[in-house]
């Protein structure tokens, strides 16, 4: 029974019920050992009524195995693995050890084991009970935490019982499980012992801290005098701190050391084999063990320290393990994992050699890394980190050493631990001695990870020391983030000394393009010619930044595309994050604002999975320039804030300079032309680090525009010809309409406006040039003219969700003698950006399934966002949403491509 526990129950209560509902969510209870949060989980798991319950552990001993506390909660459902997408059901299958093969990448193990608890759920719901979360395995921890961070339409309750401070990543809601409140230590103490003085109950409340475990345990151990109050209460009170040190010396030594083999391997049969080996001094046979092991267990269970559950035996409280340990000698440990090793094979094995063995040993270091192998191979990266790094503990070469824990570091990385990534490199560094290879190769990865999640123009300066093309384009990439346009051209002039090939003439394109050499442009189009040859994500990023460097942003955000395509069925899609960036970027640079809204949310989140912090602080600038779009002032501040908080003190420009122009763009949209003037001017004015020479020639009509609003045609005069300067070598049709455009406002030129609206192919950059035209026609009063242009730019921006664009566009409609109607909605306006996504993606052809894989979600996550969608359109199947979505084309939206 529990006592005085009405508040967390309640909390969990809540929790479940939101799930049974179909509001899913997830729980963490956190508290001191004993403070009684397993007591709260298992009164949770009956409180769901009909739902069902999945269960899993985290035990000390199998922290380092890769997945053991996700095979114990899913294999009850692993029958259902069919019903998932097939590349989350291959992934989970290979983590559970169900396949051979590799899992592929962590969120496709994550979105797997999403999609399994959904199944599970069906049809009366799921509440999966997670304790000890800290001895949770790490691959295991990352894929329970990614489905709790998704379970908004999922009839799941996700309950994680933790001990200690650190934050459960993405798990806001948290109960802190304290001490009791008085009345209720009284209530405990009293059940077990009957009534007792109040002066002893309130002592014992306070000096165990109301803790029930410590209540419990110290209780027990005192005399009948002591509880009645006729003798004072020992100082200090018998147990102290250990609680289970003098049970645990009590025990016969038979008991003992079955009781010891048990804090190290759970298993029940490889207990009792092992403890017969130990006891006996030779082999037990498979299969059987000793009457004295079969009486020692016995005894350990009658103690109430452990019980056999199934086929393990387990500790009534953690502490007890820590109890035993204390209470063996160093030399009794390993001597049990020595002959736990013998007894054992693959991973288990490894771990208990590397337990058993004294001082550096390469034999069992290999061992390690081929655990680490297996563990990276299903997707458990912080299980590998784990290994290697032990494995260079235990290796005597030293270049061995430093390789280990190289390979340590990029496994941390992958597994979206960028501090113990960064940890290891630093030991790597130090170790790889005079080997220049490795150091070369050791600088790279620094220089990467600097760019991914710290210092930028730190990684400009790492990559740059490199010699390789390979590291001089990512050094180049380094500069380009931070926008450092001396180092771009310097890296450019250094690459040309490379062999011809794409990579080589993309970079040096880019780099003498910059530099203002007319050989740049050239290079950047025998590049261009290549894109079709291109196989990864990377080779379509770069594909992208020749594009962008020709001032080309259409065909930029056309390869970008095509980089989140590929990115998706790579099966490595821990670079999605980044990739995301640029297509979220792309998507809105193509006018399809609702569609880069779900990529950068994507984004945003993966990134944070990842601990990818610039990748974060892009995808929060993308989301601030499209809450200027919509007027959403508070939304574009607090996001722009929020990104310019990593961008500036990580020096990377490029997003330092998006979030600036999400600031500019918000007093642009909000008419305020000379607040915004004068931001345009700022950027245009900022150093590396703060600012980017991309973001300034894309931003130049913008800022054109604003100029002039502002009354300043000096200031639109001098970015026109900077936006011609940059624009020279642009070929594609909208990067000549936007010049037009802004010749039209500098010239005041009818026919410009024309050419732009001729040349448009961005339908949201098309209802602009069409708004400013309208706008001078009306003003010169022909507003028969004007009409028609500022009607189909209030049409475009309200189907857009750009209400401040909108507004100005129907009060010069009004203006113009129009009654201002509100244009005919499309039915596809009444979606969501996620629901949008989907329904793109139904066009296409793709099943639920199919979706499910492209988007990490689960297949019933997709139904259910389908059911959404039906009564939203007034239809009633996936044909008729295909049809409306070809028939309404949503210029504003997409068709889902990716």
């Amino acid at each position: 029974m529990l006592y005085g526990r009405s508040a967390e129950i309640s909390a969990l209560d809540e929790v479940i019920a939101r799930a049974r509902d179909g509001s899913g969510g997830a729980m963490v209870l956190r508290g001191e050992a004993g403070a009684g949060k397993t007591a709260l989980l298992d009164a949770a798991a009956t409180r769901g009524g009909a739902m069902r319950v999945l269960r899993t552990t985290g035990v000390e001993s199998e922290s380092d195995l890769a997945f053991a506390a996700l095979h114990q909660a899913l294999w009850p459902v692993a029958g259902s693995l069919d019903a998932l997408p097939e590349p989350q059901r291959d992934a989970v299958r290979a983590a559970l050890g169900l396949a051979a093969g590799g899992a592929g990448d962590r969120f496709l193990v994550g979105a797997g084991v999403l999609s399994l608890l959904a199944e599970a759920a069906v049809p009366d719901g799921l509440v999966c009970v997670v304790d000890d979360l800290q001895w949770i395995d790490r691959a295991s921890a990352d894929a329970l935490l990614f489905a709790a961070r998704r379970l908004g339409t999922e009839r799941i309750a996700m309950l994680f019982a933790v001990r200690g401070e650190a934050p459960v990543k993405g798990v806001p809601l948290t109960v802190d499980v304290r001490g009791l409140a008085e009345s209720a230590a009284a209530e405990l103490l009293e059940s077990r012992h009957g009534t007792l003085p109040a002066q002893v109950k309130r002592e014992l409340a306070a000096l165990t801290g109301a803790n029930p475990l410590a209540l419990g345990e110290i209780a027990a151990r005192l005399t009948p005098a002591q509880l009645a109050g006729r003798e004072p209460l020992p100082d200090p009170l018998p147990g102290g701190a250990r609680l289970f040190g003098d049970r645990v010396a009590g025990l016969s030594d038979p008991a003992r050391l079955v009781a010891l083999v048990a804090a190290v391997e759970a298993d029940l049969d490889l207990v009792l084999r092992a403890a017969g080996r130990l006891s006996a001094g030779r082999p037990a046979p498979p299969g059987t063990d000793t009457v004295t092991g079969r009486a020692a267990l016995a005894e350990l269970e009658e103690s109430g320290l452990a019980g056999v559950s199934g086929t393990s035996v387990r500790f009534r409280h953690p502490l007890i393990r820590s109890a035993l340990h204390e209470a063996a000698a160093p030399a009794d440990v390993r001597r049990v994992r020595a002959v736990l090793a013998e007894l054992t094979e693959g991973d288990r094995r490894a771990w208990h050699l590397a337990g058993a063995v004294l001082g550096q040993d390469e034999q069992v270091a290999a061992t390690l890394v081929a655990a680490a192998e297996r563990a990276r191979d299903r997707g458990g990266y912080g299980a590998a980190a784990t290994a290697l790094a032990r494995a260079a503990e235990l290796t005597p070469e030293p270049r061995a050493r430093a390789v280990r824990l190289k390979d340590a570091a990029v496994a941390a990385w992958l597994g979206g631990r960028p501090g113990q990534a960064q940890s290891l490199l630093a030991e790597a560094r130090e170790r790889a001695g005079e080997d220049a290879a490795l150091a070369m190769e050791i600088a790279q990865l620094r220089g990467r990870f600097e760019l991914n999640s710290g210092d930028a123009a730190e990684a400009v300066r790492i990559l740059a020391a490199g010699d390789g093309l390979d590291m001089l384009a990512d050094a180049m990439e380094a500069a380009s983030y931070v926008g450092d346009t001396a180092a771009v051209a310097e890296l450019g002039r250094r690459a040309v000394a490379y062999p011809e090939g794409f990579l080589r003439d993309t970079v040096a394109g880019i780099g003498l393009t910059m530099d203002g050499d007319a050989a740049g442009p050239g290079l950047l189009r025998r590049a261009l010619a290549r894109a079709d040859e291109q196989e990864d994500a990377t080779g379509y990023l770069w594909v992208t930044a020749a594009a962008s460097a020709l001032g080309e942003p259409d065909l930029a955000a056309e390869m970008a595309e095509r980089a989140g395509r590929v990115a998706r069925v790579s099966g490595m899609t821990g670079q999605l994050p980044v990739v995301l960036e640029f297509v979220a970027t792309a998507e809105r640079i193509a006018g399809r604002l609702a569609r880069s809204q779900a990529v950068s949310e994507e984004g945003l989140a993966l990134a944070r999975e990842a601990g990818y912090e610039n990748t974060v602080a892009a995808h929060l600038a993308n989301l601030a320039v499209l809450a200027a779009l919509r007027g959403e002032e508070e939304s574009c501040e607090r996001q722009a804030r929020e990104a310019l908080a990593i961008a500036i003190p990580h020096r990377v420009g490029l997003r330092a300079g998006v979030a600036a122009y999400a600031l500019a763009m918000l007093d642009l949209c909000l008419g305020r032309h000379a607040a915004a003037r004068d931001r345009f001017t700022a950027i245009a004015a900022a150093g590396p680090g703060a600012g980017h020479p991309t973001v300034v020639w894309r931003s130049a009509p913008d800022h054109v525009e604003a100029a002039l609003g502002a009354g300043d045609e000096a200031g639109a005069r001098a970015a026109l010809a900077a936006y011609e300067r940059w624009s020279a070598h642009a070929a594609t049709p909208e990067s000549r309409a936007l010049l037009a455009r802004c010749r039209g406002l500098v010239d005041a030129s009818e026919d410009a406006f024309d050419e732009a609206l001729r040349l448009h192919t961005n339908p949201f950059e098309a209802a602009r040039t069409a708004l400013l035209l309208g706008e001078r026609l009306r003003r010169a009063q022909r507003p028969g003219e004007a009409r028609a242009h500022l009607r189909t730019a209030w049409e475009t921006f309200e189907r857009a969700g750009a209400r401040p664009w909108a507004r100005r566009a129907q009060d010069e409609l009004r203006a113009a003698g129009e009654s201002g109607q509100a244009p005919p909605a499309t039915a596809l306006d009444a979606l969501t950006p996620q629901e949008l996504r989907i329904a793109g993606l139904v066009a296409d052809g793709l099943s639920s399934k199919q979706i499910a894989a492209k988007l990490f979600l689960s297949p019933r996550t997709v139904e259910y966002h389908l059911y959404k969608i039906y009564p939203k359109l007034g239809i009633g199947s996936r044909t008729d949403l295909a049809r409306l979505v070809v028939l309404q084309k949503a210029p504003m939206t997409g068709d889902g491509m990716l």
